[in-house]
């Protein structure tokens, strides 16, 4: 199963037209507008998770005018977070810079 990125969604599509947009092409397994917390309006972007087909998908509807915009349509990439990962450790003094 693939996770992919919709991008420059018209204000107005929902859950239900991706997972009809995207199931011409393959098993949709989820497809989610993302919205806004405060005012529960749509972001601009979804994701839509297929078990097949995702390659297929990717190259009809990337560029596809849809309710009046064109989508981008890829792959998904992994979440990270600002500001790097982990790494550190405790502030207890080791290292330091040097003092003459």
């Amino acid at each position: 199963m693939k996770k992919l990125y919709v991008g420059n969604l018209a204000w107005a599509v929902t859950d239900e037209d991706l997972q009809t947009l995207f199931s011409e092409h393959g098993s949709v397994a989820s497809a989610s507008v993302i919205t806004d917390r405060e005012t529960g309006r749509s972001r601009g972007f979804g994701f839509v998770e297929i078990e097949d087909g995702a390659e297929a998908a990717i190259e009809a509807l990337n560029g596809l005018d849809f309710k009046g915009r064109a989508l981008r349509v890829n792959e998904a990439q992994s979440k990270q977070r600002p500001g790097g990962g982990g790494g550190g450790g405790g502030r207890d003094g080791g290292g330091g810079g040097r003092r003459f």
